[in-house]
This record gives C-alpha cells, sequence and structure tokens, in this order.
C-alpha cells in the first residue's frame, strides 16, 4: 500500500512540475497546451486511488508505473517544445508532432491497462476518464500537416538558387513567425542551438540548415557574427572579452556587443551605441531590442554620465576603441540630399533625365536597408509606380526592380501596396523583357507576405502570366514563378485560377524533364495544390503516379520525401491512387525510404505503408 501511495504522489507532483514549465515555442504552443490539459484530468483518478483498500493496491501499480512512463515522456518532450530551439522546432515540426502522437499512445495504453472496474473507481471519474480517451484518441489520428507558410519561407532561406535581396523578406517574416527579431530573443536561440549540436554531433545535414537559418536571421537583426557555432559563448560575458582585456559588461552596446563610443538613452531606460540602435530604428522597428516592449517615443538621448565613465576606464587601461568606418553627419546630409534629388527627377518631363534618375536610384536601392527607407520617405514610390506604365522598356524595368529592392523593407512593403502597383507590375509580367519579368514575378512574391495581397494579385489576373513564365521563362524565371505561385496559391481562390490556367500539366512536364532542376520545386507546389479537388483529379493519372514511385525509387534524397509526401497526400484523399502505386512496385522502394531517407522521409514512407496495410494493399 505504501508502494501505491508513493507512486500516486509521484505522479501528482509530475503533473504540478508539468503545469509550472511556463511558454511554449510557437510551432507546437497549441499541441503543448492541449497535452497538458489532457494530462489535468488525471488529477481526480489519482485523488480517488489515493484512498484504495489494500487488496487492489497491486493491480493498480503495474498501470500506474506504464502511467508514470508516460507522463515522463510527455514532460521531457515538453519542456524541449519549452527551451528547445526553435528554428529546430520549426524545421522538425512534423516529426515533434509525431513525438507528441507517441505520448498519446503511451497513456492510451496505460489507461487501457487501469482495472477501474476491480478497484471501485466512481462513475463521475470514468466518465472524466472516457472523455480523456476520446481527446486522445482523436489527437492521435491528426494529420501531420505543415504550416504551408512557415515550409514556404524555410525553403526560400534555405535556397542557395540565388542570392539576391527579395530573401530578406522571406528572413523577416521567419523571424516574425518564430518571434526571434529580438537581440535577447537571437542570444536565447543561439544557446539552444548550441546545446542541440552538443548533443546531435556537429555535422549533420540538419545541423547546417539551423546554422543558415540562423546566421540570416541576425544579419536581418544587425548582430555580427563573430563566432563559428563551435565557440559559441555561454553568456554575454564571454562575448565580452577580448585577448587581452575583459571590457566591462555595461560598456558593452547590447546590440553590437562591442564597446560604446556614443552611448544613447531609449525610451524605456536602456542605453545603446547610437549607430546600431538608429539602425534599429531605421528598419522598423518599433521596440526596444533588449526587453521588446514597445517604445514611447524614438528619441535618443546622449548618456554622458555612461560616455564619460567608459572614457576614463579607456584611459586608465590603455584602451584604444577599435576602428571604424564611420559616416559623417557631412556626408548622410549629402547622401539624403542627393536621393531627394533623384525622387524629383523620376517626375521630370524629359526621358533622358527620367531614365538616367531611375537608373541611379536602382543601384541605390541595392545598397542598404537605410537607403532603401530614405528612398521611400524621400517620396520615391508614387513615382516610381507611375513609371511602371511608362511606354519605355528601360524604365519599366529599372522601375519595377526597384520596388522589388524597396519591398524587402516590411514598412516599404505596405507603402508600395498602398500605391496599388500590382497592374503595372501585372502588365510588366505580360509584356516586359525577360530581366523585367523576373523581377516582376520576384516583386509579386515580394509583396505577396502581406496576406491582403495575394487576393487583389489573384483578382487582377496576376496568376496566367506567372503561369506563363514558369512554362516559357529562363531557369531563374522559372524559379522565381515557381516561389511566387507557391506563396499567392496559400490562397484557396488563387488555387483554383491557378489550375484552371493549366499550372499542373506544366508542373509534371517538370517532373518528366529530369535535366530541370526544379523538382523539388515542383513536388512542394503539387502538395499545396494538391488540395484542391481538381487539382487532385488531374494529378491522380496513372502516369503521374508512376513517375511519383520512380522518383522515390531513383529520386535525390530530397526528391524522394517531397514525392513521398504528395503522393500521402493524393493517397489519403483516393485509395486508388495507392493501388496504383502498390502496382508500380512503390512497396519495396518505401521499405528503402523508410530505413536510407531523411527523417521526413522516413515518416512519410511509414505512414504511407501504413494506409497501405489499412486498405489490405500490402501485408
Amino acid at each position: 500500500m505504501e508502494a501505491l501511495r508513493k507512486e500516486i504522489h509521484d505522479l501528482t507532483a509530475l503533473i504540478e512540475s508539468i503545469n509550472s514549465i511556463g511558454d511554449y515555442r510557437m510551432t507546437q504552443k497549441k499541441e503543448a497546451c492541449n497535452l497538458i490539459m489532457r494530462l489535468k484530468l488525471l488529477v481526480p483518478l489519482l485523488e480517488e486511488m489515493k484512498d484504495l483498500e489494500s487488496e487492489f493496491a497491486e493491480s493498480a501499480i503495474s498501470s500506474l508505473s506504464n502511467l508514470n512512463k508516460a507522463i515522463l515522456a510527455a514532460k521531457a518532450l515538453l519542456k524541449t517544445c519549452h527551451e528547445g530551439s526553435k528554428i529546430y522546432l520549426a524545421l522538425e515540426s512534423e516529426n515533434v508532432l509525431l513525438k507528441f502522437h507517441h505520448v498519446y499512445e503511451q497513456l492510451i495504453q496505460a489507461l487501457d491497462d487501469m482495472p477501474y472496474s476491480a478497484i471501485g473507481i466512481s462513475e463521475e471519474v470514468k466518465e472524466q476518464i472516457k472523455l480523456m480517451h476520446i481527446h486522445l484518441r482523436k489527437a492521435k489520428r491528426t494529420d501531420t500537416t505543415q504550416d504551408m507558410e512557415l515550409t514556404m519561407d524555410i525553403m526560400v532561406v534555405l535556397s542557395t538558387i540565388d542570392n539576391r535581396n527579395v530573401d530578406r523578406a522571406s528572413i523577416e517574416r521567419l523571424a516574425n513567425k518564430l518571434v526571434l527579431h529580438g537581440t535577447e530573443d537571437l542570444r536565447i536561440e543561439t544557446l539552444a542551438v548550441k546545446n542541440l549540436i552538443e548533443e546531435r554531433g556537429q555535422n549533420t545535414e540538419g545541423n547546417q540548415q539551423i546554422l543558415k537559418i540562423l546566421r540570416n536571421l541576425k544579419q536581418v537583426a544587425g548582430m555580427e557574427e563573430e563566432t563559428t557555432m563551435v565557440d559559441i559563448p555561454s553568456s554575454c560575458e564571454t562575448l565580452s572579452k577580448s585577448a587581452s582585456l575583459q571590457i566591462p559588461n555595461e560598456f558593452l552596446c547590447p546590440i553590437s556587443l562591442e564597446i560604446m563610443m556614443d552611448p544613447v538613452i531609449v525610451a524605456t531606460g536602456q542605453t545603446y551605441e547610437r549607430e546600431s540602435i538608429q539602425k534599429w530604428l531605421d528598419t522598423d522597428h518599433k521596440t526596444c531590442p533588449k526587453t521588446g516592449l514597445v517604445l514611447a517615443h524614438q528619441f535618443l538621448v546622449p548618456n554622458f554620465a555612461l560616455k564619460n565613465i567608459i572614457s576614463q576606464w579607456c584611459k586608465k587601461k590603455n584602451y584604444n576603441f577599435p576602428e571604424k568606418v564611420t559616416t559623417s553627419s557631412g556626408s548622410l546630409i549629402e547622401q539624403s540630399a542627393e536621393i531627394v534629388s533623384l525622387v524629383r527627377k523620376l517626375s521630370s518631363t524629359q526621358l533622358e533625365v527620367q531614365r538616367k534618375a531611375v537608373t541611379e536610384i536602382r543601384m541605390i536601392s541595392k545598397e542598404s536597408p537605410e537607403k532603401r527607407i530614405s528612398i521611400a520617405h524621400s517620396g520615391g514610390i508614387p513615382p516610381l509606380v507611375q513609371l511602371l506604365y511608362y511606354p519605355d522598356s528601360t524604365i519599366q524595368e529599372n522601375a519595377v526592380t526597384t520596388l522589388l529592392n524597396l519591398s524587402i523593407e516590411e514598412s516599404n512593403k505596405k507603402l508600395i501596396s498602398e500605391e496599388e502597383p500590382f497592374a503595372g507590375i501585372i502588365e510588366i509580367l505580360q509584356n516586359g523583357s525577360i530581366c523585367a519579368k523576373e523581377n516582376s514575378a520576384a516583386a509579386i512574391f515580394s509583396l505577396s507576405m502581406l496576406d491582403e495581397n495575394k487576393a487583389k494579385i489573384g483578382s487582377l489576373n496576376g496568376i496566367p502570366p506567372l503561369v506563363d513564365l514558369l512554362q516559357n521563362g529562363t531557369i531563374r524565371g522559372k524559379k522565381d514563378a515557381a516561389t511566387a505561385l507557391f506563396n499567392l496559391s496559400l490562397n484557396r481562390a488563387n488555387r483554383g485560377r491557378a489550375i484552371e490556367v493549366g499550372i499542373i500539366s506544366t508542373l509534371l512536364k517538370f517532373l518528366e524533364e529530369k535535366n530541370i532542376d526544379m523538382v523539388n520545386e515542383t513536388l512542394s507546389l503539387l502538395l499545396i495544390l494538391a488540395s484542391n479537388v481538381d487539382g487532385r483529379q488531374e494529378m491522380g493519372k496513372c502516369y503521374v503516379i508512376r513517375m511519383l514511385v520512380n522518383l522515390i525509387e531513383e529520386g535525390t534524397r530530397k526528391n524522394k520525401e517531397c514525392a513521398a509526401a504528395l503522393l500521402l497526400e493524393l493517397g489519403n484523399k483516393d485509395p486508388n491512387h495507392l493501388m496504383i502505386a502498390v502496382r508500380n512496385g512503390v512497396y519495396e522502394h518505401l521499405v528503402d525510404l523508410s530505413c536510407n531517407g531523411s527523417s521526413r522521409g522516413q515518416r512519410k514512407a511509414n505512414s504511407l505503408m501504413d494506409l497501405m496495410k489499412s486498405y489490405k494493399l500490402i501485408p
């Protein structure tokens, strides 16, 4: 009896400790909260079991022990979702969801084995446990679907095809989705990634993807990557060490982690290096990087007291400030005046003046976030939108490319959208030069990051010229069109529009033409289009299923997992597709994929085989 009481006490304490873990990472927050809610339903059962008579104790101890193992597994998973790397949790979202399902399975088994009648549990508690069973079984049957927007952003950020500025838009949206846009957020994430790498080993493919995303997020936030992940500092203090001298932590700017030469105070009372915080504010951030609080105002007050203390310390320690390339206020004024002058010339009545101005402003818009914001604040967006309609192909190309460059800044996206540029961009997409078409597609992708623009672009007939570029463009044009179409297809109506103008047949040709390096993009786009009944009908033809089987057999590692994911989506809706796949020998290839594929490929292969078994298509 004493053993039973101890088991019950341990279980109750375990559930209480889980309840106190705290907040969870965005990608698994809903699942984590649901699991905790279900675990709380166990408390009434445990309370009643405290009063069990000794003769029933033995029959319950084994079940309680299994329940303890299940709840320990739940705690370990919830702890990972609480303090683990957000990037890892996003990349492995399907795998993490499967771990939740495994926990549900353990809980169901432990509760099924509990001898309720023998130990005299009340009807009321039995009803609660029955309700919990229903919730657990329902959760276990939940499809492991991905957040398609998150998947798209990760795919673009990890892409090494093109290093154009438009990639920054995806990085920024990914940062917002993962809540990794502040300096403090990124410091915590860096430590979580360091711990992850120490656990998993350094040279895995997944780790390299995590590191690439982390570097991109840091660059967008203005944080320098000064160390390899192997040497990630364990605290701010270690970052502050130089080769021969440890600089006091309070002398370091929280953004750049360098000694402050011109410290200023923001509205929250935090102190930063003027140059670093000004860059942060100029890129449309409205919060304090260290505290995350919204700034009541953006005035920067010189911190003379700290500046004097730093100066005295430097003299005493014979410390020289590191050399920096700084821009004088005079040159800043000159640059601003230059931009204002060029913006005025965009509206000139002389063709050559306009052409020269838009060419120069296009080059300036590539240089830095500050200049992109300065062009917008100087009134450059309205005349650039007007130039989209100018009857001169060179001016049109420069105008749309400049808008593309400007659109990578989140604040500029909204300003550009307010000027209703979409009809002009779509016209250039239809009739412009090859380069102009490519940059128009990239601009549509960037601007469609704002959800309200997805529907607007579709309603203005922006889908057909993108499908045409997908069919007839250069390899870069095809890729630009594919990413834009993927983003637009997150809107249900746009999926139908794309299917109506023949996107499926175009994508299926890419699967046949193996010399075109677009298989992964094609499969990803087909996967989102498969949610449309007409799209599934066209994809479900025998020769398409045979192509997917062939890719699962002979494709690259990524091809195999994407083809398996698409076949699973089609098979879930119509078992006839699975029957065709089995007849074409998919089973042995799935067995190989389940053993040797990527983690996602293995999961998809196992899910496909389970589905086939449920329809008795395989033994």
